[in-house]
């Protein structure tokens, strides 16, 4: 008898932990809004809503002079000669991303004005405070995900 109470028992546990994501909160469309720090801390991103859809532009910089020229800081390396006069405060980096109905925004791209390239991108919660943001060419496996950090 105490093996059969004792089995039932594991059963019952190992059943409630296998379906602890089932009592997990799921995301809303809007919990990625808002402004975040990136891993460096250099950059504040606000993500807001256009229709149905999520986008970023950097907001605040660390360092928004450049020490160069004296002047706040271009898009420099952006591959369009046009484009490379036009201020990082204020850039949209993030465009187009949707909400899955559970827990990632994807369909979107995201510019690294480090190096003027634009991605392919998905977004989820690493925690309730910490975003993970993964770009990439082609397919995720091939790609860098960094790190934004919630903030005022």
């Amino acid at each position: 008898m105490k093996k059969i109470v004792s089995f039932i028992l594991t059963v019952l546990v190992l059943t409630a932990f296998g379906n602890l994501k089932c009592y997990a909160q799921k995301h809303h469309p809007d919990d990625i809004a808002g402004n975040w720090l990136n891993e460096e801390r250099t950059a504040k991103i606000q993500i807001y809503k256009e229709g149905n859809t999520y986008s970023g532009k950097i907001v605040w910089l660390k360092e928004p002079i450049d020490p160069a020229t004296g002047k706040p800081k271009n898009d420099k390396l952006n591959p369009d000669d046009k484009l490379k006069n036009i201020p990082l405060l204020g850039l949209g980096i993030l465009k187009n991303f949707v909400f899955d109905g559970d827990d990632e925004w994807n369909g979107g791209t995201i510019y690294d004005s480090k190096n003027g390239k634009t991605y392919r991108c998905y977004i989820k919660f690493e925690s309730p405070l910490i975003l993970k943001i993964r770009g990439y060419i082609g397919i995720s496996l091939l790609g860098r995900t960094t790190h934004w950090f919630k903030t005022n």
